[in-house]
Order: structure tokens, then C-alpha cells, then sequence
């Protein structure tokens, strides 16, 4: 009997590290990237070469599926949206939804799904008046296009606010109230064709210039406020259409009231650490969720840190200390297979498992101390 085929729009390493579980479960993987010889294609994916907006390429790699799912969201939804017998999951109108951050926000206020203040801005006047309303203290954000803090502008001053008008020069804006967080939590939710949905425990993140480099799994807090961090990503996640791993980002503010940040509508960094913390990874179980499959164990069996691997240069990978990093108890390192380096590039990550949080973090960081790319 002919293999069932996962198609993935991106082969990046998100694709990569979808395509490794897939296999495992006995499916063929086609990815859609335009790098030749992608992360993904790297571990045994079949590759079409090709952007993700080009609705040609699209077609191409749907026509080769039997179910498709994407790596990344900035993809040309129309051209899924003319394949209506296919399982494309998310769903397209999902995709879209997510696509634009400021409808992201209109979707949670109308769900009454706790999130911060916001308001479009539609000139440098509007601008002005919410910078006001909003106490002189803000997050200006361009509705599309804007990922690991891309997009973003932090605003404080007036003159922060003419700066950061001048960068965007444009409008299709929005602004949000900047949250006086004690700390930044996510949950991985997975969702299968039935609508049942299990979790992954709740995670901290530390985020820097807008990108996530380091995650505590467990996450340290309270079981109230895991409770209410797992009720929230659940109940927004059972109003999207579609199956799959959807990544929910959350505030802890100072009042302990949990607020959603955005969603990610695929597999996402913070749940990197379920390749050596849970019983399930991230990556099979959104290939289950997918594929008609049953949701698999999601339990935490050690405490986990995650570490990005950022590139701090720009140039040609020359990989250095890996050997000497996974001689660290509890250390796994996993390269992305990508080149060139580029200063912030997530090149790859390590995870750390450890008796306490505390310990698998300082060893996780003790391994980044030593791998230079």
C-alpha cells in the first residue's frame, strides 16, 4: 500500500523537525521552500523548490498530499482556499484570521478572551490620541508580516512614536497597551479532527529583542495560574477551526490575571523542549492531529530549559564546542542544517532535563556558553 503524504508549506526547521516524527509514523513528507536543500529536505522530506506565496508552487505541493499543514503563517491563503476536499490544517480561514494581528485581537475581544487594550491607527493624529488614552506607554505592531519582533516598535516618548511612525511609513497599524507583566507564559494545544484537545504543561519564556531564547518547563508559578493559563489557551483554541499544535503566548501581569499575546497557529519555539521533557513531542503530535491519528500522552516527565541558538555573526557556520556541550548532563543539541549565519538567525536549540528547573536551565546555558556558530 502506497504511503500517505505529508505536505508542509515551509521546510525551515520547524518543517525539519515535523518531518522526523512523520516518518517515523510512516508517512512520506513533500515540503515547499525556495532554499535548495531546506532544513527539512535535509532529513529526508522531498522538496519542491518555490516560495511560500506562490499559489502555482501551492497547488503543486497540495496536488502531492493527503494532508497538508504549514511551518509558517505568511503563505498565500487564497491559493489553499481553492483546494476545499483537501484536509488543510489549520483551516485556511484560520490562517487568515491569524495572518493579521490586529483581527487576531478583534477575534479575542469578541470572544471575551482576555487580552490586552488595543486600537487600530489609521494616521499619525489616531496615533497620537491612543498613545494618551494608553498612558504614554505602548506596542505599535504592523498587522502582517511581523514575527520574532519583527514589526514591532515599543513606544514611551512622543518622540518614540514619530520614530517609529517614520519606520513603518505607512499605516495598517495597531497599537496595544503595553502589559506590566511579572513574566511570559505559552501552552502548546493540540486540537485533532474531532475537536478534542489536550495540552502540553504550561511554559515561561524569556524573551529578548522580541525573540524567544529561553524556556522553563515547568513554568514557575502557581497551579491556580497554570489552571488559568491551561483554561484560556483551551477555550481560544476550541474556537479555531482546523487540527494541529497551536502555540498560545500569555502575560502574567502584576494583578495575576492571565492575557493572551498572540497565537501561533502551528508547532512553535516554546514547545521545543517537548523533544526531551514530555511523553509526546510537539512535532508528532501535530503530525497526529493532522493525519486522523490519536492524540498522544502530553505529560512533563522531567523538568526541561530550552536554549535558542542564535547566530552572532554573519557568515559561513563554523561550528564549534557542540562535542563539548553534550557531555553535559541532561544536554541534547539540535542544529538547524542552516547557512549562512546571521546575527539573530535561530540556528538551532539545545534542551537541558535536570532534577530541578533550575539546574537543566543553568546547564542548558552552560552548553550555550560553549557552542560558537
Amino acid at each position: 500500500m502506497d504511503k500517505k503524504v505529508i505536505g508542509i508549506i515551509g521546510g525551515g526547521q520547524l518543517g525539519r523537525m515535523l518531518t522526523e516524527p512523520a516518518i517515523k509514523l510512516g508517512f512520506d513528507v513533500v515540503v515547499l521552500d525556495p532554499t535548495p536543500n531546506c532544513p527539512a529536505a535535509q532529513v529526508g522530506a522531498q522538496q519542491i523548490e518555490g516560495s511560500w506565496k506562490d499559489a502555482a508552487k501551492i497547488a503543486e505541493l497540495i496536488e502531492r498530499s493527503d494532508f497538508v499543514t504549514i511551518e509558517i503563517e505568511h503563505i498565500d491563503v487564497g491559493a489553499l482556499e481553492q483546494f476545499k476536499d483537501k484536509p488543510i490544517n489549520p483551516s485556511p480561514d484560520t490562517i487568515k484570521l491569524i495572518q493579521d494581528k490586529y483581527n487576531q485581537k478583534v477575534f479575542l475581544k469578541d470572544n471575551q478572551l482576555r487580552t490586552a487594550d488595543f486600537s487600530e491607527i489609521t494616521s499619525e493624529d489616531k496615533a497620537l490620541e491612543v498613545f494618551e488614552k494608553f498612558g504614554g506607554s505602548m506596542i505599535l505592531k504592523s498587522k502582517t508580516d511581523a514575527y520574532d519582533g519583527r514589526g514591532n516598535e515599543v513606544v514611551k516618548s512622543k518622540e518614540d512614536l514619530e520614530k517609529a511612525l517614520n519606520k513603518f511609513s505607512g499605516f495598517g497599524l495597531y497599537a496595544e497597551r503595553l502589559v506590566d507583566f511579572q513574566c511570559e507564559l505559552a501552552v502548546m494545544v493540540a486540537k485533532d479532527f474531532r475537536g478534542n484537545i489536550k495540552s502540553f504543561p504550561v511554559v515561561e519564556t524569556v524573551h529578548r529583542r522580541n525573540i524567544c531564547e529561553e524556556v522553563y518547563a515547568p513554568a514557575r508559578i502557581s497551579e491556580e495560574i497554570e489552571v488559568q493559563a491551561t483554561s484560556l489557551a483551551e477555550r481560544l483554541v476550541a474556537k479555531l477551526d482546523g487540527a494541529g499544535i497551536f502555540g498560545v503566548e500569555l502575560f502574567l501581569d502584576r494583578n495575576g490575571e492571565v492575557l493572551i499575546n498572540e497565537i501561533a497557529p502551528r508547532v512553535h519555539n516554546s514547545g521545543h523542549y517537548t523533544m526531551d521533557g514530555c511523553e509526546t513531542s510537539q512535532f508528532e503530535q501535530h503530525i497526529r492531529a493532522i493525519s486522523g491519528m490519536k492524540l498522544a500522552d502530553t505529560t512533563l516527565t522531567t523538568p526541561t530549559a530550552m536554549v535558542n541558538i542564535l547566530g552572532e555573526r554573519e557568515g559561513p557556520v563554523e561550528l564549534q564546542g557542540v562535542n563539548e556541550a553534550k557531555q553535559i548532563p541532561g544536554v541534547s543539541v539540535y542544529l538547524y542544517g542552516k547557512t549562512p549565519t546571521k546575527i539573530d538567525r535561530k540556528m538551532g536549540h539545545i534542551n537541558a532535563t535536570a532534577g530541578t528547573i533550575e539546574e537543566a536551565m543553568n546547564n542548558a546555558k552552560e552548553a550555550r556558553r560553549l557552542i560558537s556558530i
